[in-house]
């Protein structure tokens, strides 16, 4: 009995050790597949190109996703829409700027650490912006999802305003409808035509602080 119980746990070992194995080597495809991407664009990286640089057959490249389309749309729900939605996600319904503002913050190191840990450092959130648009222009399902995230995110901000307006915090004369727009753009105001390639992560933050600070209510 005590030999079955320890074969029985030996397998119980293996298997957790497999499945450990699996996910790890999965995770490496996802992370090395989409830093082709950021470096060559999605229409230019080939099966080859991936066997190339994962240093695989393709038959095992097949085992773990049917196509490249299908690792292409992992790879973008994994560094973009769950991260967005893991942030809108942990946001209090009865939240305030303060709390919205540490949400997406969160939200854009989460695509910093991202995107220090490909091995090329040339890429950066431009690379980054041209994928997204690509994936949202081939896949319409992807764009779906990203329109809803955006539409909860923008939805959260206008609650987030008025949570504060109720608690004497931010001016009531603001338009919150207007405001919420101004607090969603503030990550469009990176701009590759001016010479920017890589997004400062800090001035965001600061942007979204100084944003805040213009609304407070100003104590007599």
């Amino acid at each position: 009995a005590r030999a079955y119980a320890n074969d029985k746990g030996l397998g119980r070992i293996r298997k957790q050790t497999i499945a450990r194995t699996m996910k790890d080597r999965k995770e490496f495809i996802i992370r090395k597949a989409m830093e082709l991407y950021a470096l060559k664009g999605y229409q230019n990286v080939s099966i080859t190109d991936l066997q190339f640089a994962l240093d695989m057959g393709r038959g095992t490249l097949y085992y773990y996703f049917h196509n490249q389309d299908e690792l292409f749309l992992t790879c973008m729900e994994k560094y973009f829409l769950e991260p967005k939605q893991r942030a809108l996600n942990s946001v209090p319904e009865d939240a305030g700027i303060e709390r919205m503002i540490a949400a997406i913050t969160d939200y854009l190191h989460c695509l910093e650490e991202a995107l220090m840990t490909f091995d090329n450092k040339t890429i950066n959130t431009s690379n980054v912006n041209d994928l997204m648009f690509t994936a949202y222009s081939k896949f319409p399902s992807l764009h779906r999802k990203a329109q809803r995230l955006a539409l909860k995110e923008l939805e959260l901000w206008r609650k987030a305003i008025y949570a504060d307006q109720r608690a004497g915090l931010v001016r009531r004369d603001i338009d919150r409808d207007q405001i919420a727009l101004m607090f969603t753009h503030v990550k469009n105001t990176f701009d590759p035509a001016l010479g920017q390639t890589q997004m400062n992560f800090s001035l965001l933050t600061k942007t979204y602080s100084e944003l805040h600070f213009l609304l407070k209510k100003k104590k007599k």
